[in-house]
């Protein structure tokens, strides 16, 4: 029998408790064993629950348990997660976390301890939720030389963009909605700041090309700024609006990575991604394109994938499995050398502006009825020379980067 111990009873938490009990026939098919589940470490204490036999508050009775062999954290942050998890791994137990804020910033340093314990790290769960993204890239597409990676990688902002689009909502009247459905915390800033999508394409790109990336270096903009008007524009043109974390590996090695609203048109494969759902899109250079799509959260999608984690730990007890990335630093290109056509917004009547628009090389105005504005697309331009021209550009009222 294997025994797992879960840090942290929340939503995440709570749901592997519950699938490793519903479907532990299943479970133990997959390993060949039964696979219990014996502590469950949190501040509470749960009367009444399915697990209040299993409530400990002190972390070193799992730490010092030799019969609790995989440890699943589930808290979120990287304090007690950090600590928790490194002792696990030193002390010889496998781990599965759901948490991107801990893989990212500490993920170089989990992943050696693990290969020197020779236990495993497993974070499946800790970018597209249920998603299946972190084992296709260090299994199924192991023999590809990934080149792109772009994805939509946040059900809060998807879901604010989609009400955007679809209903012609502002964005504060769609903030609030989220968060009345309980998409979106009290404070939203890490999802619309597009904070905890750097954090995932972050260890996306980590995995693709097999060195450290530091977040701190990825740009990154939320969708703060995107309001009913420009969704007006990119109704009038056919789009739509995205957050995209998108990561570009060029072919002498470095990285454009970013994070930023994208406007696209209906032939992207991202597209239709819409509401809380999420979508990943891959390229690599013999297999093409290839799409991931579902749900990006939640209880029991992401609990699903740290059960697979669990599963896979349980089937690997006393080795580590080869995957995830190095200490050595990936370099990466300043956001400035990525290449993007351009949707402006400029103030005034279009006979009056475009002679002094001319540098972004428009094809032609979009107006809105009743807006004292127009807009443009530029051609492609990198972000540089586009910054460049519209520093001396009169009237800009404000820019979303097209896709190419």
């Amino acid at each position: 029998m294997m025994n797992v111990a879960i840090m942290g009873y929340g939503t995440i938490g709570s749901g592997v408790a519950e699938i490793l009990e519903k479907n532990k026939e299943i479970i133990a098919g997959a390993v060949g064993q039964e696979v219990a589940l014996k502590y469950v470490l949190d501040l509470r204490e749960f009367p009444g629950s399915p697990v209040e036999d299993k409530i400990i508050h002190d972390f070193s009775v799992i730490e010092k348990d030799p019969d609790v062999q995989i440890v699943v954290e589930t808290m979120g942050g990287l304090n007690p997660s950090y600590p928790y998890v490194k002792a696990c791994l030193l002390a010889g137990k496998h781990v599965a976390t759901s948490n991107k804020a801990l893989v990212a910033a500490y993920g170089t340093e989990l992943l050696q301890i693990a290969r020197d314990k020779q236990v495993n790290f497993f974070f499946e769960a800790s970018v597209g939720g249920g998603i299946p993204i972190i084992r296709p890239l260090y299994r199924c597409l192991m023999g590809e030389r990934i080149q792109e990676i772009t994805g939509i990688l946040n059900g809060t902002t998807n879901f604010i963009l989609t009400k955007m689009d679809n209903e012609g909502w502002t964005f504060d009247s769609a903030l609030k909605e989220a968060q009345r459905l309980g998409y979106a915390e009290r404070n939203p800033e890490a999802d619309v700041e597009g904070h905890d999508t750097c954090r995932k394409i972050a260890i996306l790109t980590a995995m693709a090309t097999g060195k450290e990336v530091d977040y701190e270096e990825i740009y990154t903009e939320g969708i703060t700024k995107i309001s009913d008007t420009d969704f007006q524009y990119a109704d009038r043109l056919g789009m739509s609006i995205k957050l995209f974390g998108s990561s570009r590996i060029l072919p002498e090695g470095r990285v454009n990575a970013f994070v930023a609203p994208v406007m696209i048109n209906k032939s992207h494969p991202l597209y239709m991604v819409s509401d809380v759902n999420n979508g990943i899109l891959v390229k690599s250079n013999m297999l093409g394109e290839t799409m991931y799509y579902g749900s990006g959260a939640g209880k029991l999608p992401t609990a699903s994938a740290v059960v697979a984690d669990i599963i896979d730990a349980a089937k690997h007890a006393n080795r580590n499995v080869v995957m995830g990335w190095s200490s050595q630093k990936q370099e990466m290109a300043p956001m400035e050398t990525n290449t993007f056509r351009y949707f402006i917004r400029v103030a005034g009547l279009p006979e009056e502006q475009i002679d002094g628009l001319m540098n972004f090389g428009p094809e032609e105005a979009i107006t809105l009825e009743g807006k004292d504005e127009f807009a443009i697309i530029s051609k492609p331009m990198l972000e540089a020379d586009f910054k460049e021209a519209a520093a001396s550009a009169k009237g800009l009222i404000k820019f979303i980067r097209v896709e190419p």
